[in-house]
């Protein structure tokens, strides 16, 4: 960022401050280099001009989307920008094509419903709002369009939202790739089910963060040619080693190993693990807690995650085990050996931890020590085996924890990758990079000096990335930027990693000689380094050393690199595990080529992170990289505060501001022609009134103002950093001296005008003033007179007035002495009956005290006397206890307690065996215990025995009290074990009781549910035999019902037309043509498949097959020639469709109805379906959309459904019932259920001489059938229409920006332009419904039909512009909303040409965009109130879609704010208790696709049609086949 060359006084500017990083003001004075600023606080400040910024005072309240559109591009610029977006939840910013995330600290769905996922499907970078979705879009059509793999780079430090935004990445390629993964879940819940193992075993708490990430994990999404996803993995890197063993105090070291040690007690003493503070590995540091984490439930966790993930409990007792075996290998210390330079194991403890680790290892301990203590050297002569001295016994014992680890590490995410399913012919990959941040703390060691390294080489990653961009940018626009410097890290990197002088290599050399010290190494890379820029050396330290990172400067200690760095492969390590036997433990050291396993061979930590780091770089430099920074807006983890100084902190870690400056290096300002000619245009008003394109007159205005070095593009304006402000103070200035102009004129007018009103006030005055002395003298000498009256009157009421008040005083004092003297003598005789009282209560008193305490006295004295006594009678009791007799009395006691106890334990083992089997192991264990009570009674018997006689042995050799005192001593002791065991017995008989008396309760219950669950099956038993029943007497009333059926069609039979010539026959049946040979068969009256009735006399049955045969020829000809006919555009009669009506005449003639089987139904489907084949011939689509309604419309009125069919609700179909589905529906049903109690009626039209008709099943099917294919033709023209108008919506949602023209021609004429340019996509759409309704018109399509298609249209549009106008910011201006608005007044003025009848209530569809727009086009919208905008503005809206139209809206046309921060405020506290409510959030609308009517609406809707009046077509006309059409018409 350049320093500023044109602050002025006045200007406002950017100063840093200590406490909000930077605060704006303005210049007050400049003194040389010093700049005062009066800043908006009250301060004043003084600072150097090169530390001073420009402030943009034009810039959006709302900031901008793309921080590239910045005016200034500089830190201030920046941070003011993403401050102010956050305000308003905007939570997403560009720069460029990085995505800058800050974490909101709330949940925001509206952000991440599906909705949002589909509006940012196939949308440009920068078309929409800055969003995730949009970088995770870019990432996958750069993979589809070139076919090359693509990464996402989400970095920042831990809190800042890289997991959640991860998950929304996952998510939405997920939703593009559209492929679930096992068992239900997607590929994106597979990886974050994995997230909890892998941050138990690769997170840490550092200095700052309390669960940081210590390893790098690249998630790769892995596609095939066609873009579905196809697998995905979990790719580590990184992982920080060296804190296994090693780490500082406040920090811990991975989760893991503390979750074990609060594992459950059974596991931690299968493991022999202790606290954390008896470990090595864990008590380094003070801190074994985490505020608000509880390690047992997150060990539970970390199982149940295991399990997810498909871990098996084997494995995961196994992984523990290794956890534990690390612990235990802390612990154990070495000593100096008898020999030189030898080892031995240093004490017991350590043994024992020894010992405890071979155990877990399931390996030799003998061998365990020997891989500890002792080395093999190879030499071609013989096979020398050496000791190590303590210190490399120790190196030796880290370097196996650490490769333990690192192994179970790399175990556990091959495991879950297995887990997950990984695809290895994927074509392409989108990979997605989750790593930690840069980090500098207070004190900094090897783990963040590898940090930073890994950091410095993504730096330099991005740095090229953006300077790529820069230079595709400037390609673009074809300008000159060969000389433009890029801003490299390499000189960092060289430092670090350059073989063999960087500072890695130096600490490799200094690990693999065994004298070299932390002092040594930092006294050898000050002499190495002693000329580098980037290293420095502390002043006061003889060991730190200092890096100049990109993100600022770093200090590091090299007390613990050699140690943290030192990492042998050792060959007996690897011997010894892959010799374990525990098949997981050797699995993790499969066994190595003879050559590799001979000898150790030394590997540095530092080296193989530079490896690591180096597959890192290779894969993301073979993918198309993408960037998202993540920001944590404060430290408290809470909504709505934003720390300046925090955020910009982690800005500058992650490289946002370095990118920064590499646009500073080149053209940080770029402008379009128009917006420069729209802002500078004033500096040359002449150039504007020629006539140069928008090109040349921004090079004229950038020579007159002599600027050098900036470049025109095609389309833009490139300024280099600085340029920018000086244009601004031109323009100030020009602006300055128009405002000072402006003001002198209106000064002196405004001087004059007073000067002519202050004249007119001076008469005025005058002429008042002299009026005012005459009024005042004669008011002079009045008051004179009235004067002396007055004091008259005043000194005699004054007298009287002094009399009275003497004569009241008198009386009242008379009164207050007589009062008093009354008053003493009550106070006296009061106090003297009160002093009386007094002292009788004393006197009570006193005597009751000396009672009180002689009666206690009496009291002590007696319990004194009373102890005394029963001390004695202690003393005679304790003597008579030492004598043998009282000692047997008291085994006897025992003794039968025990055998009352043995009786009591044997009851309740009957009745615990009575009650419940499953406690016979509980009752066996408790038989075995008193059993063992019984031996243990015995041997106390037994042994009181031998004491009895040892102790009359001893009576007969000692004197009597030393001969009863061991005695008395040692069965006490006796009796007070067995008293102990007695009650230990009964404790255990009290619970047995308890488990008993809950078996019994438990008994109880369940026999209790048995009986109401047998009490519902009887019962529902007998709700089966009902049913039954029910149905076997439908069934005999279905038989009847054929029957009467069957004598009606007989009947009907004998007096239709065609049977008058044969009812003269005597006897007559009815025959049926099998559908398999065409035969016909005597039997039962039955209707079958293209049944032809004839009548047969029974004694001819030779003549009996010709007639039949011709009629059924006969009818498969009328049939052909029906639909031969119907495939013809037959037009309309009357208004009426012909083809309809004579499918309807010809069916009702033929009696299909009524036949249970016909193909005659399937063959006018198909015909329908062929004609609407083409979707795009609107004219097709609408005739036949009228025939298939009129037609259902007759159907509904003439077939009856069954009543088993009467009771299915009419439900709203769905545009995703298709045509087969229908007719599966339709199938599934058994076609006896259409045989049951239809109704009868009255037929239409003038066929009252016709039965009404009762359908069977494929009457019914054809109804299901034609349904489906009238809402599928709806559906198709409905479609068609959104197809043709889609593109046109949006050219209409964004108003044509202004030309130049505006500037010379006047915004009035400039409006009128861009007006009609406007209007013309209006008036297309227009165009379009009006060719649509008169095509729906001319094919007499019903008006109920039009009106819904209008109104899903309208809809449509409503949907389309509104979402439009809430993602995209540049439409939520007022100049867009009057235009917006004027389009709409010209689909008003449609809607009303097209009347009601075709259009109904399709103009309130778009009441969404027209309460937006009004509220865009609003004036004085800071004094709007929330009541008054959501009660009497925009009523409909949510309040999540006024947030965001108030939060996105400016005005670009007078310059106003949108509502008052109060309001904003106001709507934030209703959207936040929304979100608690479960409310939807989402501020998007959502298309209804579906049919909107049913059968029953549109035959409600559509009048009755009289078939009877069609003229048939002439291809059927003179056929004698449809003769019936005639004659209906005739009649």
């Amino acid at each position: 960022m350049a320093a500023p060359v044109n602050i002025i006084v006045g200007s406002h500017v950017w100063v840093e401050d200590p406490t909000l990083a930077w605060i704006d003001g303005q210049v007050n004075r400049i003194d040389g280099q010093d700049v005062h600023v009066q800043t908006t606080n009250g301060k004043k400040v003084v600072a150097n001009i090169s530390k001073v910024y420009p402030k943009d005072t034009e810039a959006p309240p709302g900031g901008v989307d793309d921080m590239t559109k910045l005016s200034y591009l500089h830190e201030p610029g920046v941070l003011q920008n993403l401050a102010a977006r956050y305000e308003l939840n905007e939570i997403y910013t560009y720069t460029g094509n990085i995505l800058i995330a800050i974490n909101p600290f709330q949940r925001l769905p509206h952000l991440y419903d599906t909705h949002m996922m589909a509006q940012y499907k196939g949308a440009a970078l920068g078309e929409l709002s800055p969003h995730v979705f949009a970088i995770g879009d870019v990432a996958y059509r750069a993979m589809i369009n070139e076919g090359k793999s693509n990464s996402i780079l989400v970095s920042g430090e831990s809190g800042a939202g890289k997991t959640e935004t991860t998950k929304m990445l996952m998510r939405y390629l997920a939703h593009l790739g559209g492929r679930s993964g096992v068992e239900g879940r997607t590929v994106e819940q597979q990886v974050l089910e994995s997230n909890p193992v892998l941050e138990s075993f690769g997170n840490a708490k550092t200095v700052r963060n309390n669960n940081s990430s210590r390893f790098g994990k690249f998630v790769e999404i892995q596609f095939d040619k066609s873009g579905r996803i196809s697998g995905a993995a979990v790719r580590t890197y990184l992982l920080e080693r060296s804190r296994v063993c090693q780490i500082s105090n406040p920090e811990r070291n991975y989760h893991c190993f503390y979750l074990l040690c609060a594992a459950p007690p059974e596991e931690r003493e299968k493991y022999k693990l202790e606290s954390p503070e008896s470990f090595h590995y864990l008590n380094q540091s003070k801190c074994y807690k985490l505020d608000g984490i509880n390690d047992a439930e997150e060990y539970l966790a970390t199982r149940r995650a295991m399990d997810i993930v498909g871990i098996s409990e084997e494995e995961q007792e196994a992984i523990f085990r290794v956890v534990a075996a690390i612990l235990h290998l802390g612990n154990i210390d070495f000593s100096k050996g008898k020999e030189i330079d030898s080892s031995v194991i240093k004490d017991e403890k350590s043994r024992f931890h020894l010992n405890t680790t071979a155990e877990l290892l399931k390996c030799d301990p003998k061998s365990l020590e020997d891989a500890l203590i002792k080395r093999v050297m190879v030499t071609p002569e013989e096979v020398i085996t050496r000791t190590l001295d303590p210190e490399a016994a120790l190196g030796s014992r880290d370097a196996l924890a650490k490769t333990v680890y690192s192994r179970l590490f790399d175990w556990l995410v091959e495991k879950i990758n297995i887990s997950i399913g990984q695809d290895p012919n994927s074509k392409a990959i989108i990979g997605v990079l989750d790593i930690y941040g840069f980090e500098s703390f207070k004190h900094n060691s090897f783990e963040q000096f590898c940090i930073n390294f890994t950091n410095e080489k993504l730096q330099q990653h991005f740095n090229q990335h953006v300077f790529k961009m820069e230079q595709d940018d400037y390609e673009k626009e074809q300008i000159n930027w060969s000389y433009i410097e890029f801003v490299d890290n390499q000189d960092v990197l060289d430092l670090i990693e350059k073989k063999p002088g960087g500072i890695i290599a130096l600490l490799d050399e200094a690990c693999m000689f065994p004298k070299s010290n932390h002092e040594t190494f930092a006294q050898k890379l000050y002499q190495t380094f002693a000329k580098n820029k980037r290293f420095i050396k502390p002043k006061l330290s003889r060991t730190n050393f200092t890096i100049s990172h990109y993100a600022g400067e770093v200090t590091y200690l090299a007390d613990l690199f050699l140690d943290k760095n030192k990492d042998y492969v050792v060959a007996e390590h690897q011997d010894l595990l892959t010799a374990s036997k525990c098949p997981f433990a050797a699995g993790l050291f499969p066994a190595l080529p003879e050559e590799s396993s001979k000898s150790s061979k030394f590997s540095s930590i530092g080296s193989r992170f530079k490896l690591q780091l180096q597959s890192l770089m290779e894969t993301l430099n073979s993918t198309e990289p993408h960037y998202i920074r993540c920001v944590k807006p404060n430290s408290v983890l809470k909504p709505g505060i934003f720390e300046n100084l925090n955020v910009m902190q982690q800005l500058r870690c992650g490289g946002v501001l370095e990118a920064i400056r590499i646009s500073c290096a080149g053209y940080p300002t770029r402008r379009t022609f128009d917006e420069f000619l729209l802002r500078f245009g004033v500096l040359a008003p002449e150039v504007l009134d020629g006539n140069a394109d928008d090109k040349a007159a921004c090079q004229m205005i950038l020579d007159k103002m002599g600027l050098k070095g900036y470049q025109l593009g095609k389309t833009k304006v490139f300024l280099r950093a600085g340029q920018m402000a000086e244009l601004d103070a031109r323009r100030a200035e020009v602006l300055g001296n128009a405002a000072r102009t402006i003001q002198r004129q209106i000064r002196t007018y405004i001087a004059r005008k007073d000067f002519v009103l202050l004249k007119k006030a001076a008469i005025q005055l005058q002429s008042c003033w002299r009026a005012m002395s005459a009024c005042n003298l004669y008011e002079k000498l009045r008051r004179e007179a009235a004067a002396l009256k007055i004091q008259k009157n005043f000194r005699c009421y004054t007298a009287r007035i002094s009399y009275s008040a003497l004569q009241d005083s008198a009386m009242i004092v008379q009164t207050g002495m007589r009062a008093m003297t009354a008053r003493s003598e009550f106070r006296f005789r009061k106090q003297t009956k009160a002093a009386i009282k007094i002292q009788a209560h004393l006197r009570g008193h006193r005597e009751h005290s000396y009672y009180r305490n002689l009666q206690k006295a009496a009291i002590v004295t007696q319990c004194g006397w009373r102890g005394r006594v029963a001390r004695k009678e202690l003393r005679s009791l304790k003597m008579a206890a030492r004598e043998t007799g009282a000692l047997k009395e008291a085994k006897d006691k025992l003794e039968k307690k025990v055998e009352e106890l043995t009786w009591r334990v044997q009851f309740e083992k009957r009745l615990r065996t009575e009650l419940e089997e499953t406690k016979a192991q509980e009752i066996a264990k408790l038989q075995e215990a008193l059993h063992s009570v019984q031996i243990q009674v015995e041997d106390a018997n037994a042994r009181v025995l031998k004491e009895r006689e040892a102790a009359r042995k001893a009576i007969e050799e000692a004197p009597p009290v030393i001969k009863e005192t061991p005695i008395m001593v040692q069965d006490t002791a006796k009796i007070d074990e067995l008293s102990s065991e007695i009650e230990s017995l009964k404790a255990l008989l009290l619970s047995e009781k308890q488990v008993a008396e809950e078996a019994k309760k438990a008994c109880t219950d369940a026999d209790s549910k048995i009986v109401d669950l047998a009490k519902k099956l009887e019962e529902a038993e007998g709700k089966a035999d009902q049913l039954r029943d029910s149905a076997q007497r439908l069934q005999e009333k279905l038989s009847n019902l054929e029957s009467e059926n069957q004598v009606l069609r007989q009947q009907a039979l004998t007096m239709s037309p065609t049977g008058k010539t044969i009812s003269s026959r005597p006897r007559t049946t009815i025959l049926q043509r099998t559908p398999e040979n065409g035969n016909i068969l005597n039997g039962e009256t039955k209707p079958g498949h293209d049944t032809a009735l004839v009548v047969a006399n029974t004694k001819e049955p030779e003549s009996e097959e010709n007639p039949q045969k011709s009629l059924n020829e006969k009818q498969q000809e009328n049939q052909d020639l029906l639909i031969k006919c119907i495939s013809q555009d037959l037009g309309f009669s009357g208004g009426k469709p012909i083809a309809a009506c004579v499918i309807y005449k010809c069916l009702l003639h033929w009696r299909s109805f009524e036949v249970e089987r016909t193909s005659v139904f399937d063959r006018i489907i198909q015909t329908v379906a062929s004609a609407v084949e083409v979707h795009d011939n609107n004219d097709g689509l609408t005739y036949w959309l009228c025939n298939t309604s009129t037609l259902l419309m007759l159907l509904q009125h003439t077939l009856k459904a069954s009543g088993a069919a009467s009771l299915t609700p009419h439900r709203r179909r769905s545009s995703s019932a298709s045509l087969f589905g229908r007719m599966s529906q339709g199938l599934r049903g058994s076609p006896q259920s259409a045989g049951l109690s239809f109704l009868n009626g009255r037929m239409l039209g003038k066929l009252d001489d016709l039965r009404q008709v009762e359908a069977k099943y494929p009457a019914l099917l054809f109804k299901q059938q034609l349904t489906a294919f009238l809402e599928k033709i709806y559906g198709m023209i409905r479609d068609n229409l959104k197809k043709e108008i889609s593109p046109l919506l949006g050219l209409c949602i964004q108003a044509p920006r202004t030309s130049r023209s505006s500037l010379v021609k006047g915004r009035t004429q400039a409006n009128a332009v861009a007006q009609q340019a406007l209007i013309g996509h209006w008036q297309s759409i227009v165009k379009s419904l009006d060719n649509y309704l008169k095509i729906m018109k001319a094919n007499y399509v019903p008006p109920f039909l039009v009106r819904k298609v209008f109104t899903q249209i309208f809809s449509f549009i409503n949907v389309q512009l509104f979402n439009s106008l809430l993602l995209r910011r540049e439409c939520c201006s007022f100049s867009n909303g009057e235009f917006v608005k004027s389009g709409l007044a010209e689909l008003e003025q449609w809607c009303c040409y097209a009347t009601e009848d075709y259009v109904g209530s399709a103009w309130d569809e778009l009441k969404h965009i027209r309460q937006a727009v009004g509220f865009l086009v609003i004036h004085q919208k800071p004094k709007k109130t929330l009541n008054e905008i959501t009660n009497e503005l925009c009523p409909v809206l949510s309040i999540q879609q006024l947030y965001r139209i108030s939060t996105m809206y400016w005005d670009d046309k007078y310059g106003t704010h949108s509502v008052s921060a109060d309001v904003i405020s106001s709507m934030r506290v209703m959207m936040t208790e929304d979100s608690n409510n479960s409310v939807s959030s989402s501020f998007l609308l959502d298309d209804d696709s579906s049919i909107p009517f049913s059968v029953d609406d549109l035959s409600k809707s559509m009048p009755q049609v009289d078939v009877a009046d069609v003229e048939p077509p002439p291809l059927i006309r003179e056929n004698s086949g449809f003769v019936f059409l005639h004659q209906r018409s005739d009649s």
